[in-house]
């Protein structure tokens, strides 16, 4: 049976990164969720808190947003 997990056991690899990334830029899980729904994604805080938390999926749609927010690469995002 094929699980779509991480060997760490999570279901996304860029989580850690985003929190990271959301913490240099000293703004909160609702602001963040703020400017990708200025850019047309339906996030909201809860869904940031498991994305960061590794418990949600991340669509590439939004990994895009993620890079444009944090104005890096996708590639940048998923190391």
């Amino acid at each position: 049976m094929f699980i779509n997990k991480n060997k760490d056991g999570l279901n996304n690899i860029c989580g850690k990164k985003i929190a990271i990334l959301r913490k240099e830029l000293n703004i909160s899980q609702r602001s963040l969720a703020d400017k990708l729904q200025l850019s047309g994604l339906d996030v909201d805080k809860n869904a940031i808190q498991r994305i960061e938390c590794g418990k949600r999926f991340v669509t590439d749609i939004e990994l895009a947003a993620f890079s444009k927010i944090f104005n890096i690469t996708v590639d940048e995002l998923l190391k």
